[in-house]
């Protein structure tokens, strides 16, 4: 209800509908900082800056039907997964960038560089790398090391300035607002975690949960009665200086029109996804919407997308009872304005997250096993992937050891219940003509194959487990040397007659992909 009748938050939605609100990782997540910062040099000259984490890992998702399973199977399956990642000495990083720009030039992007609900685009002004952050060490402590610590726009060093951004104003209050309620009082910077590497000195004493001691007779300055020493900086180049920016226009309680541009970006956007993108934020305003009981509401937001793209609102509408959509509807609504620019870039391609393949490291592999499987079959992939950083794990019916085709055991890491296939990015099905029948033979297997393929996970059978993929529909043929060719990221060899080495590159290459979101009918295949 809300949305649909503050059409800025149009742009925000359609991230919110999104692969981006679904990450594959903490770890695989871009950074944005939605306010417009100021770079001051030396000379104190000014320039708009704005920051971006990119992470080294690549930006990649989930399918929706994965983040559904995952919140019931693991409800930290974020967490856990930037732990182990830590705790394995796999460091996540990301690199700092910035976008700057000249002060006096704002006005050649096209719309207001103060207005958070607007990006740069990355085509206009590329991101410039001039750092990068690693985690490499897990919290000892959760909550005096995490949930203590106290964020805030205003924690800024010398150099770095706030903007007249009406948002990030607001924030400067509200953070420090947030933690005095939150952390017990004003002394929150007190606490280890939020306590400056550089000396930090002001005029507070006492208060609820003081935890340092100060000496000396004052707590004020000037005075005669303390040794002299003054460290008041009074605006000297050792401490914080605000830029001398010059404000001419009145000071009024009102938005500057510059910021009545709602949909612009929201359309730059959706241009600049690729074709399963597009689907997939199809798919989630219809989910959503559907949620919606009163018809009105849903009918308001898909009047909005109108103004977006007319062919999405349209696919949007379909199935929730409405009538189709009509933009002139929306732009009749009281407080509705009709302002609107010409984006100066249609598409930008850094704004998809498809086509960018990454890299195997940490990469979870599933290594499906029976009794009778035989581990020539998967032994020089593994150690492949391995070397490639990918985490190969075994998982068969139960715990314990399975029995290979020349008789002996083979140890089994987890299985098909208790790390299911939304746990792994992708599988393997060895060879071995018991262990293929006995797979096939199992609910539990045979569901675990179907939800990769269904995720459009990448799929590599082997020798007779190809045979399994044939009798699941997912490979024609009987024989691995019969097999058409397969959907996209399905791959079936038979060991013995590709040359050593060429399956794992082709299967490293396919797992950088990621997801294989061209796959065909998926939606016709039950899991």
């Amino acid at each position: 209800d809300f949305a649909t009748l503050m059409p800025e938050s149009t742009h925000m939605l359609m991230w919110a509908m999104s692969d981006r609100a679904i990450p594959r990782s903490l770890r695989m997540m871009e950074g944005f900082g939605i306010h417009a910062f100021r770079f001051i040099n030396a000379q104190g000259v000014s320039h708009f800056v704005k920051f971006h984490w990119k992470p080294k890992l690549g930006v990649h998702s989930l399918a929706w039907d994965d983040a559904q399973k995952l919140a019931g199977k693991d409800a930290d399956f974020h967490r856990r997964d930037l732990w182990e990642a830590i705790d394995s000495g796999n460091f996540p990083e990301w690199e700092l960038g910035v976008q700057i720009v000249d002060e006096g030039k704002e006005a050649e992007l096209g719309f207001d560089i103060l207005d958070p609900t607007k990006l740069i685009p990355e085509s206009q002004v590329p991101v410039q790398l001039i750092g990068k952050m690693t985690l490499n060490r897990n919290p000892d402590n959760f909550f005096a090391e995490t949930e203590q610590v106290a964020f805030h726009p205003g924690h800024l060093v010398p150099g770095i300035d706030f903007s007249n951004d009406p948002l990030l104003q607001g924030r400067l209050f509200s953070y420090t607002d947030t933690q005095l309620s939150r952390l017990g009082g004003a002394n929150f910077h007190e606490i280890p975690i939020n306590r400056g590497v550089c000396p930090m000195h002001n005029f507070q004493r006492d208060g609820i949960h003081r935890m340092t001691i100060p000496k000396g007779r004052v707590a004020y300055e000037p005075n005669t009665l303390a040794n002299g020493t003054e460290f008041r900086i009074d605006g000297a180049a050792q401490g914080f200086q605000s830029y001398p920016e010059q404000i001419e226009p009145p000071k009024i309680r009102a938005r500057s029109p510059s910021f009545d541009d709602h949909f612009s970006q929201a359309t730059l956007f959706w241009n600049s996804q690729t074709t399963p993108e597009k689907d997939h934020i199809v798919a989630a305003f219809r989910f959503e919407l559907s949620k919606v009981e009163v018809p009105e509401i849903r009918q308001r937001m898909v009047d909005n997308l109108a103004h977006v793209d007319i062919k999405l609102a349209t696919r949007v509408s379909c199935n929730l009872g409405i009538s189709p959509p009509d933009a002139k509807a929306a732009a009749g609504r009281l407080g509705f304005r009709a302002y609107r620019i010409t984006n100066k870039v249609e598409s930008d391609d850094t704004l998809s997250m498809q086509g960018k393949p990454g890299s195997v490291k940490t990469r979870k592999v599933a290594v499906l096993v029976a009794d009778g499987v035989e581990p020539a079959t998967f032994k020089q992939i593994v150690q492949d992937l391995t070397a490639a950083g990918a985490l190969c794990k075994v998982v068969g019916p139960h715990l314990g050891m399975v029995s290979t085709g020349s008789g002996k055991q083979l140890a089994v890491d987890h299985t098909f219940s208790n790390m299911p296939s939304i746990m792994f990015d992708a599988v393997v099905i060895p060879g071995g003509t018991q262990s293929a029948a006995a797979l096939a033979a199992s609910g539990d297997a045979v569901h675990f194959v179907l939800e990769a393929y269904k995720h459009c996970k990448t799929i590599c059978a082997l020798n007779e487990g190809v045979q399994l993929l044939a009798s699941l529909g997912l490979a024609a043929g009987k024989a691995a040397d019969q097999v058409a060719v397969p959907a996209a990221g399905v791959l079936v060899a038979d060991a013995r007659k590709v040359p050593e080495g060429q399956i794992s590159q082709d299967l490293i290459a396919a797992i950088g992909q990621h997801r294989h979101w061209d796959r065909a009918n998926v939606d016709a295949v039950p899991a």
